[in-house]
């Protein structure tokens, strides 16, 4: 016993669970080299995340993207085996972080053979069932959870204003209140916050029946100009924030943990590089306090911004390592 508190004490302030969280992430980014922050802040496809990118590199985390899967009829198990295994791999590393693993679960956990599958948004927004998008939240990121998995790249809260917009399925309603009223899917993923918790902090009440989910896109996605997707939004500030970020609010009241940027413009402006909306008005107005991930690649159409080039530069030079 006095050898295993010995031990306990020589651990690092990050692996505390006991220490307070500002202190760790203190503790833990006071340890790392440029190249694992890098790699922290890169999420790699499946099919890429070797031992050495999980293990040697450090990567921060893993999607399947595409219809990617461990097999044509994979099972929970399959998944669940997988994951796992790229978690040994990620504790293993020089530090020891885990990965965080993301997946399209966004009518269900549907790229997982037998899973249930429910309605697209569009369906859902038709039936007006704010309790229902609730416990369909809750059923996912069951089943989601069971194959291993932590986050799902949902829901969609596009404000659909034009029917010609290819991805109008994705939004609940061309009505900014119904698309708010269906946020509580969030709640069904993550659980549902206490009345005291922290406005703007990421919330999950389980890591065992709980997932992480993403506000997405931001902003826009559904009133580009003609409904050209990944267009240009043209529209007023004011409008902008009437229509298309109200729903946001709502994802955010309820500790939503991750917002996922859009693909799209707001007046020429391209959302991914966008300083304005991504952190004097998400990060600032809105007091959100979770992280933002960006799409699909979108960092390679978004390099406006010295930031964003020295990242790209990053990741492709990580890129090469792991491949």
């Amino acid at each position: 016993m006095a050898m295993a508190g010995q031990g306990d004490a020589m651990l690092p302030p990050y692996k505390d669970a006991s220490a307070p969280v500002e202190a760790r992430v203190r503790d833990l980014l006071g340890r790392m080299t440029l190249r694992e922050k890098a790699a922290q802040m890169a999420q790699i496809e499946r099919t890429v995340a070797s031992p050495r990118a999980l293990a040697v590199l450090g990567a921060g985390s893993v999607l399947n993207g595409g219809g990617s899967a461990p097999s044509e009829r994979d099972s929970p198990a399959d998944w669940a085996r997988m994951v796992d295994g790229m978690q040994r791999l990620a504790l293993s590393s020089r530090l020891g972080v885990p990965i965080l693993y993301g997946t399209d679960a966004i009518h269900g956990h549907n790229n997982v053979y037998g899973a249930t599958v429910f309605p697209h948004n569009v369906g859902l927004g038709a039936a007006r069932d704010a309790e229902v998008a609730r416990k369909i939240g809750e059923a996912t990121a069951l089943e989601v959870r069971a194959t291993g998995i932590h986050w799902t790249f949902a829901p969609c809260v596009a404000v659909c204003r034009d029917p010609r917009w290819g991805r109008c399925y994705e939004s609940y309603s061309e009505d900014r209140e119904i698309v708010r009223s269906l946020t509580t899917i969030v709640a069904g993923l993550q659980g549902q916050p206490p009345a005291d918790h922290p406005q703007g902090y990421p919330f999950l009440a389980s890591a065992r029946d709980n997932i992480l989910a993403c506000g997405k896109h931001f902003v826009g996605d559904g009133g580009t100009d003609k409904g050209i997707n990944e267009g240009n939004t043209i529209c007023s500030y004011h409008d902008l924030e009437s229509i298309h970020i109200a729903p946001y609010l709502d994802c955010i009241d309820q500790g939503v943990a991750t917002v996922m940027p859009s693909y799209s413009q707001w007046n020429g402006e391209r959302l991914h590089s966008s300083h304005y909306l991504l952190t004097d008005v998400l990060k600032g107005k809105l007091g959100f306090k979770g992280f933002v991930i960006s799409d699909w690649g979108a960092l390679t159409c978004s390099a406006s911004l010295k930031g964003p080039i020295i990242a790209i530069a990053l990741r492709s030079q990580l890129m090469q390592e792991w491949t």
